[in-house]
Order: C-alpha cells, then structure tokens, then sequence
C-alpha cells in the first residue's frame, strides 16, 4: 500500500488519474466505472485544488484507493462522487436517479461527515479541539452506523488528503494532521486495516512532531542500505531453514520490513529509549498456506534460533478485536534482533485490509467486532465521555488476558484487574473484592500484563470506591463506578447535611427532619454541605421559628444559632462552637481540591474525604455522637500571567525589581534572561512567569510601569487562545 501511495501522491493530471484507477478494476467492471467517473469530471469542471491542479484529480485517486483495498464497486463509484452533493450543482436526487439507492446512501453518510467536520471541528490550538473532535467523531460514527463502507470510503479520503497537506496553510495542515491521528487512525486500527493506520500516523506524524519526525528519519535514511542486507540476509536464512525441513518453494512467502516511523516514535516515547534500543525494527513476516504450517514454521525458527521468551505472542489462538491473527516471536541473529511474524494468506489479507477484505475477497469471513461502534450512539453522554472514549478505547495499545475458563479479553495497555471485572459484566465489577492473578492473590489496581489469567472474587453487596475512577482505565470502568457512587453521593450530602444542622442546633436528627418537611425545605438541605447560602437559609428559617414559638427567649438565645467563620488555612469552617484548630486526618488522605467534610472532636476539626469509609458508614446510623461543621477549601483565586520587561544596567536592579514584585503579593513562577549589547541603557531582558490574586491587568500594568519599562504584559490564558 505504501508504494502504491507513494505513486499517486505526485500525480495532478486528470488522465494519469484515470489510468491508476483503471488499473485498480477488473476489466469486466470498468464500464461500471465509466459513467461514474465521466460524471464526477463533468461535475467538477473547472474547479482547483489548493495545490492548483484540477479538483477532479482528488476523487479519482481516493476512488484508486478505495479500488486497491476494497473492489466494491458501489464503494468506488461513492468514492468518485463523494463531493459531488456538497461542492457542485448536483443534489442527492441527481445521485439516487443517476446510479441508485445504494450509491445514494453512501455518499449521504459521506457528505454529513464533511459537514460535521467543518461545523464541529476546532483549530489544533485550541484547548477544546479534542472535545470537538470526539463530538463530531461520536457524531460521524453515528453517521456510519448503518454501513460500514462509509467509514473506510472516509479513511480513503484522509489519506489522499494527508498526502497532499503540503499545499496548505501550517495552521490547517496542524488540524488536520491532529485530527487525522486521534480520529481516523483508531478508527482504521479498529476496523484492522494497517495498511491505512500506519500511513495515517505517518502522514500525521511528519506534521505534528517535525523535530522528532526528522531524526528519525535522518537514522534511517543512514542505515537504510545496512538495515536491509540484514533483512535480505534474515530472510535467505529462513528461506533455507523452510526448504530443508519439509516445505516447498512456493508454499510460502517471506517478506520484511523496517518498522513504520511513527510506531517507532511511539515505542520510544513509552519506554523511554533511543532508536536503537527498539527491539523489534527489523522484522520478517512469513506466509503459509495454512495454521497448522504457522506453527511449524514458529517450532523451526525457535529451535534455529534464540527466542526472547518475553516477545513472544499468540494472536492465531486469541484474535485481536480488529481479527487480527498472527504469530509474534522476537529472535537474535547476527548479533540482531529480529521481530517474527508467522501468519497464513487469508489472515494477511484480514491484517492488510481489516474489514474491507470482506468485500475484496469474498471468501474470507468477517470476523472483525464493530460492536464498539454502539458506544457512541448514546445520545445522553456528555461530550467529555467521548473525549475519553478516544483516548482511552480506541487510541491505544492493548492487552490480551483471560478468564479462568481461558476465554479472551482485550484491554487497554494500562488496564487494571478492576477494569477486567468490568469487562467481565457491570455486575462483577460492582460487586468485586479482589482479584487472583495467576493463582495469587492481588489488589483490584494491580495492572495488568498480556497473557495474564483473571479471576475476580465478588461480595454480596454493591462496593463504592468514588475515589478509584482514575485508577481505572476502561471508558466502561469509569462510567460504571460514576453511575453507582451518584446515587451514593446524593444520599451523603443528605446525611451531611442533616447531621450539619443536627450539630448547630443541638437538637436530634429525627427533630432536624421534622422541621425539614414541616417547612418544605428538603430541595435545599441536599445543598447544605456545601453551600453556605442552603445552609444559613435553613438556620434564619429555624430561628424564626424559635423566636414565634418563645417570644419571652432572650435576644442572646434565640441567636445562638449564628455561624462564626473560621479561615484556618487552607480550609474555611462555619460553626457555632468553638474551634481550636485543624487535623488532616490520616484514613483518607484528602487533598486540595478534593470534596471534604470536617469532624468536629475535641474542639478541633478533622477533615476527610467526602468519601471516606470511616465517615459515612457512621452517617447511615440515625443515632450517632458524630458532629460535623461546614467546611470548605479556603483557596484565593489567583492569575497567571507573562511578562516582558527591561531593566538598566545598573547593580541591584533586579534585585529591587523582585523585591517590589514581592511587595505587590505577585510570585515568580519562572524567570529567563538575556543582554542586548547594542544598548547602553536597558541592556537586560527579563521574560518572567507571575501569578497574582489581581485579575485586572491593566491595574497590575499601571503599578509595574512606576518601577520599570514593560515589553509585554498577556494573560497566560489568552496567550493560549491566540
């Protein structure tokens, strides 16, 4: 696929165009094709291309790539008219009568991903631009749904798209390379079409990570001629090794390769190496003709060979989601290390063209899982659940681990034996205690490692951990333990709330829920624990209450129920008792940020995570001696800012410039300098990163200008917008 990309990447002439993807399709369909293709020209005439060649070029080679991978021929002729309805006087009327409903269906999915894209999507500089893509993806899965076509037709579209980035604005080419990797190549890896996943990374890779994509490829470029006799070498070898031990020429074919740039960035990002310590760069790939060869071949190559026992994998007996099967076996030769890959023809064809070997080779069985494609088309998730969905269940490496009865789960790398509880059902993963890996008891945050056997010890009951939900990996996980600990949420701030109340007014729980209904104010005592508003409104209504009921009570009394606020950094504390100081305690670990609740003992205040076991187990007792006053972090808001400025040469003057800082309550987050020569006057810069509780620039720019000359004064979040 690489070479046949690299041969249409060039082409800007409409009948070199054409010849490519004439010679993508059998002679009996061409004139299938013709009418198609005539069409689409006639559509687009006249129209350009950024880059200056004629617009209809676009089509026909995404239509040539479709051809190459699929042979559908409705998906061809959808491919060459795929911008028709959008770009040009045709309607999708013209299509239906022109070449059918089939036709008509799939360039309708086509032109609404196109306007999703471009109503949904965001610059590559934008802090949002993930979120929207995971929208407008959740959206364009949608869109796809019914006929999977669509998405690979539109995964032929990114690619000629890709390789033409070069002939647009560096803002645009950073888009669409972004959106090009955390979109289109999980989904071309689900679909197990690697042909087109590794050209999409590849193609984004250039763009996004210039340095890094250089380097790279400045090794390569270096070891290029040395790296392939050694393959050449590896792959005579094997050769020999075949045809000695019973196979026959032509029974088999070894082909091999050098691993694809952006695999290897990301190899050595995960594990923190260089280039040369990835171990599998060089590799072979051997083809038989059936599973009981592969083996085979696996057995001659171990006992030729030293194997590391680590590398080893098994994909034949547990297939990937995406159907992938082959045998993966990493062996020294040479003094190098060599990656293995054993597979017969019908699982390199799976491997190549994933689900679109189902409509070029009509034999092979579709075994690829798509169910993950349900997920997005939940229309009452929230655009942060997709977001989280592409990072965590598609755009990621994965592991391969089983039940105790052998069968066969794919994680995310990452994954936790939690996550494989939930993998297992909701139920399990609710209910689970602790987990046994490989015979031996482990923790439920244990991570989990290929190859590994689960089994998962469950309670009677629902067990909550709120705060394990970034312990987790799988999307499935953390929606899971969200939707069990809201409901346990609501029903702590409930018993917070009332045993809040219970505290100041010294009264019994059973009087505080009394009150509460007699007074309709249950909508507001869920909001006690941590709105001091709810909180004081209850109290002012009690009050009144008292006051009607014993107009004789002294002033004093009837207001003893007013709150006293104690700033004991870094928490704030409303009481009407005495509060000696505070504790963090030692249970729970609460940490800033975190949702607390403060214990009131002994006159001093203990805080824990809202969560914490110890705490609301007591609160589910109707009658218990627990006190709890409202507290909350007590954490002034504070702005970040860059700031430009020169100082003369003089001795001190920075030191004074600091020191004035300090006076102003601004800190110094960072500082870089730098001397201009060619001025006697202000001959230091100072590029510096402030925080300060002053949100008005200009009042913080008025008060600097006294002291020194200011360069630049931004808002670190607007420097980020721009």
């Amino acid at each position: 696929m690489r070479s046949f990309i690299r041969e249409i990447e060039y082409i800007k002439d409409i009948e070199q165009a054409k010849n490519i993807l004439f010679s993508q399709i059998d002679l009996d369909k061409r004139s299938e094709i013709l009418f198609a293709l005539e069409f689409t020209i006639d559509a687009h005439k006249d129209q350009k291309r950024k880059s200056g060649e004629p617009y209809v070029v676009h089509p026909i080679l995404v239509a040539s790539i479709v051809a190459k991978i699929s042979g559908d021929i409705s998906m061809i002729i959808s491919a060459l008219l795929h911008d028709v309805v959008e770009d040009t006087n045709f309607h999708d009327s013209d299509i239906l009568q022109q070449f059918g409903e089939d036709v008509r269906f799939l360039v309708d999915g086509l032109t609404k991903i196109d306007s999703i894209r471009e109503k949904e999507l965001t610059p590559s500089n934008s802090g949002t631009s993930l979120n929207k893509s995971a929208f407008s993806f959740r959206k364009m899965l949608t869109a796809s749904i019914q006929d999977m076509r669509i998405l690979i037709i539109k995964l032929c579209d990114r690619i000629h798209n890709l390789s033409t980035l070069q002939a647009l604005s560096e803002q645009k080419q950073l888009r669409i390379a972004e959106e090009s990797l955390v979109v289109y190549a999980p989904i071309a890896h689900r679909l197990g079409i690697s042909s087109l996943k590794s050209l999409i990374e590849d193609f984004s890779f250039k763009y996004l990570f210039k340095d890094e994509y250089k380097n790279i490829s400045n090794y390569l470029d270096q070891y290029e001629n040395t790296m392939i006799a050694k393959l050449s070498n590896f792959q005579d070898f094997i050769k020999t090794l075949l045809l000695k031990n019973g196979f026959n020429d032509g029974e088999f074919e070894i082909h091999g390769r050098i691993k694809h740039k952006y695999s290897i960035f990301r190899k050595m990002q995960r594990k923190g190496i260089n280039i040369d310590e990835v171990l599998d760069l060089l590799a072979i790939r051997v083809i038989a003709k059936d599973t009981i060869d592969n083996y085979k071949i696996l057995g001659i190559i171990h006992l030729n060979f030293k194997p590391l026992a680590f590398r080893f994998k098994d994909y034949i007996a547990s297939p990937k989601e995406n159907g992938y099967q082959t045998l993966h076996t990493t062996v020294i030769y040479n003094n190098s290390i060599f990656e293995v890959q054993i597979r017969t023809f019908e699982m390199d064809k799976t491997a190549e063209y994933g689900l679109a070997a189902h409509w070029k080779y009509k034999q092979i069985q579709n075994k690829i899982n798509t169910d993950w494609i349900v997920k997005f088309d939940d229309k009452n998730s929230e655009i942060g659940d997709y977001c989280d969905l592409v990072r965590g269940d598609l755009f990621t490496e994965e592991v391969a681990v089983y039940s105790p009865k052998y069968d066969t789960f794919t994680l995310p790398r990452g994954s936790v034996a939690l996550d494989f509880a939930y993998a297992v059902h909701s139920d399990v993963g609710n209910k689970a205690k602790f987990a046994y890996i490989n015979k031996k008891k482990s923790p439920l945050l244990t991570e989990l490692k290929s190859g590994d056997v689960v089994k998962i010890v469950t309670d009677e009951k629902i067990i909550h951990r709120c705060s394990w939900i970034d312990s987790v990996k799988l999307p499935h996980s953390k929606k899971e333990i969200k939707n069990i600990c809201n409901q346990r949420i609501k029903d702590i701030n409930l018993q917070v709330g009332l045993n809040i109340l219970q505290t100041v007014l010294s009264i019994s729980k059973s009087s505080v829920n009394k009150f509460i209904e007699e007074n309709n104010l249950i909508d507001l005592i869920g909001k006690v624990e941590s709105n001091e508003t709810a909180l004081k409104t209850i109290l002012i209504k009690y009050d009144e209450k008292i006051s009607k009921s014993q107009k004789f009570l002294p002033l004093l009394q009837r207001n003893k129920y007013r709150l006293k606020t104690y700033r004991l950094k870094p928490v704030k504390i409303l009481s009407n008792k005495a509060i000696s100081g505070i504790h963090f305690d030692v249970c729970c670990h609460p940490h800033n940020g975190d949702e607390i609740i403060g214990v009131l003992k002994d006159g001093g205040v203990y805080i824990h995570h809202k969560m914490c076991s110890q705490v609301w187990q007591n609160l589910d007792i109707d009658d218990n001696d627990l006190k709890i006053v409202f507290t909350e972090w007590d954490i002034e808001e504070r702005y970040k800012y860059n700031l430009i400025i020169s100082l003369s040469n003089h001795r001190g003057a920075l030191g004074e410039f600091l020191l004035y800082l300090s006076k102003l309550n601004i800190d110094i987050l960072s500082i870089k300098t730098e001397k201009d020569s060619s001025s006697s006057d202000y001959t230091f810069y100072f590029d510096l990163e402030i925080e300060s509780k002053e949100k008005n620039i200009e009042k913080i720019k008025r008060e600097l200008e006294l002291k020194t000359k200011i360069i630049q004064l931004t808002s670190r979040s607007d420097s980020y917008k721009r």
